[in-house]
């Protein structure tokens, strides 16, 4: 890169947000049924079988098995391959835990005041990926 080039900046200043997440899966029907059923998320569009989308908030989160443009081993159990942050009200932090908990869900970290000004609440999907809900308080 020249010197013109880094005193312009950088076509990725272009970029304005993440329009959509995708989780490589190891079991399909499983993570499917949690983010439909537990998590509640409305289906977007099913492209394929390997391909499913669900509308959160402004966002795209796609379940997917890799194949396309990434072949990758999957990440061996007990190990997250991502960790997604859920925002809601702080009251909606302890609702979550009471649905997750009626849905056999263990939860890794309860509702807990964080020093930093968060309410949190941990745990996990099928496939061991870490979710949080939190709320600024």
């Amino acid at each position: 890169m020249n010197e013109a080039d880094r005193q312009s900046g950088s076509a990725f200043e272009a970029i304005r947000a993440v329009d959509y997440t995708v989780i490589f899966v190891r079991d399909m029907q499983a993570m499917r049924y949690f983010y439909e059923n537990v998590m509640r998320f409305s289906l977007l569009r099913e492209l394929s079988s390997n391909w499913i989308e669900y509308r959160v908030g402004g966002n795209t989160l796609v379940l997917s098995r890799p194949g396309l443009t990434a072949s990758d081993v999957p990440t061996p159990y007990g190990s997250a391959a991502l960790h997604l942050a859920f925002k809601v009200s702080a009251l909606e932090v302890d609702l979550c835990a009471e649905e997750l908990m009626r849905w056999g869900v263990n939860l890794v970290s309860p509702p807990t005041d964080r020093d930093f000004g968060h309410r949190t609440l941990f745990f996990r999907d099928p496939d061991g990926n870490l979710l949080e809900m939190f709320a600024e308080i």
